[in-house]
């Protein structure tokens, strides 16, 4: 799966083939009408944008709460291609904004709500 921002400026490869995902009630997703599929952190690639070690200018990096997502966006289009944190095994995990994908058809996904407001 490829996908990126709006501009382009970030750019990222993911080692799947989304069959299901979730939308988010939170305060942020439910803002940004983000439809987010999980990736393991090994096999989400970004090919432009930042580097894992530092962030750069290419994004804006918000968390909030308990401080534990990082919630990439592009700092120059505003798009939220992805967000990254751990799984609840403690490995590194990505939540790719589908919507930023390219060739994903949505409605033939599985998408669950969950419920993030109540966290």
């Amino acid at each position: 799966m490829k996908g990126s921002c709006h501009c382009g400026k970030v750019a990222f490869t993911a080692d799947i083939e989304p069959t299901d995902a979730i939308t988010c009630n939170c305060s942020i997703c439910r803002r940004k009408g983000s439809v987010l599929a999980a990736v393991p952190g090994d096999k989400f690639h970004l090919e432009r944008g930042l580097s894992w070690s530092t962030i750069g200018d290419a994004t804006t990096v918000y968390t909030f709460n308990t401080h534990k997502i990082e919630h990439h966006t592009c700092s120059t289009c505003g798009c939220t291609p992805f967000a990254r944190g751990k799984g609840r095994d403690g490995s590194a995990m990505v939540m790719v904004n589908l919507r930023c994908a390219e060739d994903v058809d949505l409605s033939k996904l599985k998408i669950t709500a969950f419920d993030g407001a109540s966290m």
